[in-house]
């Protein structure tokens, strides 16, 4: 039978126990509170909003070591750059200028792989031009005239294979628009600028083309250069590419095969200053067709489709410059758009 002190130790470890389990208890219960009151929100599923950069390129004149001793002296195509990347801001794209002297080669590459990293589904890439357009011997029988059209830069030309090469690289849904105020750019480009036809305009006026005879000095002082451009953009898509001009007008393909990928993958709008074979004309402040552009632009008061902003564009336009529309991969949705619109979903119909 347990004594009285037995029943006091007892009862005291009873107490003792009951106030432990019930201390234990509140701590487990306060740490559940501080649980549920820590507990992180679960983040948004509302997609990211698209996103605009762009690409300026404007020069005024080339390096003569690199042109047979030829500047191609032009006046408007540097403000064609400043006033294309202003028109950009106001669209919440991102701009770069790369104006004559920083408008070289390795500057403009690296500008547009930058930006092909950088880029996903639904964002937008503005890429403009405004300068020379040249020619250079074709060598893999790939043209039917037998030649390569370019845009020249400052320290050397880039080859229509180059350009569509690099724009291929860019991702799945991206949209591209190419504005091209130069010579040679209605397909950038193909057709050929007789030097006589250039001198036979009237009024002093500065075509944007180089002539044939430097074209081909500057081809024979620096063949090697070019034949191996052309020939690393042939490798380099070998097997999968077919021919810009078929691709970029949708209609069968013909026997070329190294200049543009059969899976293209973002959506290029080409809007060029003019047809293959006609000139486009400098100006005293822009470019004929920049000129053009920017007042049918009217600082955004202009309401319609791609489609429908080329035409007015084309509309307002002297008979001798026709701006040429093309476009390569899927890109219905996108011209549906409001020319510049960053947002995928912003359509606006022209009336």
């Amino acid at each position: 039978m347990p004594t009285a002190t037995n029943r006091k130790k007892t009862t005291a470890r009873a107490k003792t126990s009951a106030r432990a389990k019930t201390s234990a208890l509140a701590k487990t219960k306060t740490r559940a509170k501080t649980k549920t009151r820590s507990a992180p929100t679960k983040p948004s599923a509302t997609a990211p909003k698209p996103k605009g950069l762009s690409l300026h390129i404007g020069l005024n004149s080339v390096d003569p070591n690199h042109y047979s001793g030829w500047s191609g002296d032009l006046f408007a195509c540097e403000n064609d750059a400043r006033d294309l990347a202003a028109l950009a801001r106001t669209k919440g794209i991102v701009p770069t200028v790369l104006m004559t002297r920083d408008a070289t080669r390795s500057r403009i590459i690296a500008g547009i792989r930058a930006a092909a990293k950088k880029l996903v589904a639904g964002d937008l890439f503005l890429l403009t031009y405004s300068g020379h357009g040249g020619q250079v011997p074709d060598t893999d029988d790939d043209e039917a005239d037998r030649r390569d059209e370019t845009m020249c830069f400052f320290d050397g030309q880039f080859i229509d294979d180059e350009l569509y090469l690099e724009l291929s690289k860019f991702a799945k849904g991206v949209r591209i628009l190419l504005l091209s105020d130069s010579c040679h750019s209605g397909t950038v480009a193909r057709g050929e600028i007789l030097d006589e036809t250039a001198a036979a305009i009237s009024g002093g006026a500065r075509p944007r083309a180089m002539p044939r005879t430097i074209a081909d000095k500057v081809y024979a002082q620096h063949q090697k250069f070019y034949d191996g451009l052309q020939k690393a953009a042939a490798r380099a898509g070998r097997g999968k590419l077919v021919e810009p001009d078929a691709a970029l007008a949708q209609v069968s393909i013909s026997d070329r095969v190294t200049a543009v990928v059969k899976t293209f993958n973002p959506a290029v709008i080409l809007i060029s200053g003019c047809q293959d074979n006609q000139t486009s004309m400098d100006g005293n402040k822009n470019g004929a067709f920049t000129e053009r552009l920017l007042a049918v632009w009217n600082g955004g008061a202009f309401t319609g489709n791609y489609a429908r902003f080329h035409a007015t564009i084309k509309s307002g336009m002297l008979p001798t410059q026709t701006p040429n529309l093309f476009s390569l991969g899927a890109v219905s949705p996108f011209m549906a758009q409001s020319p510049f619109e960053v947002q995928a979903g912003a359509i606006k119909r022209g009336r």
